[in-house]
């Protein structure tokens, strides 16, 4: 059964660091894509960045570009999100989701299993 699990939200301040993970089980990332979500309280999800195993490429959302870094660990099955220099819109719960068809696209629903999520909360 396929499942995601997220770790390393937290609370920081402005212009610090953080590092998202996103453990994959069930299967391996041959032929898939991963991605990266973030939804803030009363606003839609929005993509912010993902990587295609097919496509081998990596993609980012112009809001995070220069900023965020996606990367991967295939042997341990593990998606990274390096976020720098955050700032307070970046408050959101975070998920990564997999693109079964290795896509990687911006619409969520092109992703069918996503995780339960991590909380990332930046002050001011």
């Amino acid at each position: 059964q396929v499942q995601l699990v997220e770790s390393g939200g937290g609370l920081v301040q402005a212009g610090e660091s953080l590092r998202l993970s996103c453990l994959l089980s069930g299967r391996t990332f041959i032929g898939v894509a991963m991605g990266w979500f973030r939804q803030a309280p009363g606003k839609e999800r929005e993509f912010v960045s993902s990587f295609s195993w097919v496509a081998k490429d990596k993609f980012y959302a112009d809001s995070v570009k220069g900023r965020f870094t996606i990367s991967t660990d295939s042997a341990k099955k593990t998606v990274f999100l390096q976020m720098d220099n955050l700032k307070p819109e970046d408050t959101a719960i975070y998920y990564c989701a997999l693109d079964q068809l290795g896509r990687g696209g911006r619409a969520p629903s092109g992703y069918g299993y996503w995780g339960q999520g991590t909380q990332v909360t930046v002050s001011s």
